[in-house]
């Protein structure tokens, strides 16, 4: 069995190590919003009841609205992690499978297990007829590298025409739907988009995300995951919150961007790239600089492929900023 993949979070492992108590750490090591909206009140039926369909299609004519996706209906998914993980069973046998890299590590480890030779590919360019399957992430993440929609709707018809399937990970795509693939969709038959919940609303623990393909596509997927697999509570968030006005959201994350940015210049650190909701800083220092902040109880995300590589998530409010800046003037004073 292959080691677990480090992802962010993990203030439990962080705090058994630096000491402190959890709740009392800054957790800056995800790109969560970290100040999550206010939650609607959810009617006392919804807990009691197993998912009724009606729950179901509110959340998806929902989401359609929120995504423009125009004639597709989105599929709500408990995470997309879990669609990651199905992902093997679409993919045609036999060929290659292209990730656009470096990026979230969790596709290379569902298809290595599936048998699958994968490609950690730099470029577009470099995914080619031999490969049956191509993911990008867009923004990506770690590094915010963004891909102009014309570009991946050429990726895709390049697959499609060997029957190969483009996936593009949205996850950070509400703070840029101008990115998005999503108003094609329904134009392009081997292209399936996921979409995170969790990461814009700062309501991770919902464990809430999105599929967007062709009918025939999400009917496989809806089938693979089995009767039941998103909680009523959290389909009526999703009926509830993707209705509704979103713009205080991504004005409130604007602003907590512009002051971590403030933060990392004050303290002599350079963004190499990110998305609103992150930062990524690159310096020959970062090992150093991620043990001082334990020290100081906050935790940022390392990446074992790029030591000089720490990613940055949003503080929630001016208090935890100067928490960062004053750990931060600890180290580099």
């Amino acid at each position: 069995m292959n080691a677990p993949i480090v992802h962010g979070g993990g203030i439990t492992a962080a705090a058994a190590s630096f000491g402190g108590r959890v709740e009392d750490w800054l957790d800056l090591s995800t790109g969560i919003n970290p100040n999550p909206v206010a939650l609607p009140q959810i009617p006392p039926r919804v807990w009691h009841r197993l998912p009724d369909r009606h729950l179901v299609e509110t959340a998806r004519h929902a989401a359609r609205d929120h995504y423009r996706s125009g004639a597709i209906l989105p599929l709500p998914v408990p995470g997309t992690q879990s669609v990651i993980q199905l992902l093997p069973r679409l993919a045609p046998t036999g060929r290659r499978v292209a990730i656009l890299s470096p990026t979230y590590g969790e596709y290379a480890r569902a298809f290595g297990a599936a048998g699958f030779a994968v490609d950690t590919v730099g470029g577009i360019d470099e995914i080619g007829p031999e490969h049956g399957l191509a993911v990008v992430v867009n923004p990506n993440n770690p590094d915010g590298r963004v891909h102009a929609a014309d570009r991946l709707e050429e990726l895709h018809d390049r697959l499609k025409a060997g029957g190969g399937f483009l996936v593009v990970d949205e996850a950070f795509g509400d703070t840029s739907p101008e990115t998005s693939l999503a108003p094609r969709a329904a134009g392009l038959a081997n292209l399936i988009i996921f979409r995170s919940f969790g990461k814009f609303f700062g309501l991770a623990g919902l464990r809430l995300g999105f599929a967007i393909a062709r009918g025939d596509i999400l009917m496989r997927l809806e089938d693979w995951l089995g009767p039941w697999a998103v909680s009523g509570p959290a389909l009526a968030l999703a009926g509830s919150l993707l209705n509704s006005d979103v713009s205080p959201i991504a004005r409130s994350i604007g602003e907590r961007q512009k002051a971590l940015h403030a933060v990392l210049a004050g303290a002599g650190l350079a963004v190499a790239g990110g998305t609103p909701l992150f930062a990524l800083v690159a310096d020959a220092r970062a090992g150093d600089i991620y043990t001082e902040l334990c020290r100081h109880h906050i935790l940022v995300r390392r990446f074992d492929y790029a030591p000089d590589w720490l990613r940055f998530g949003l503080t929630p409010d001016v208090s935890d900023d100067a928490r960062l800046a004053a750990a931060l003037r600890s180290f580099t004073r």
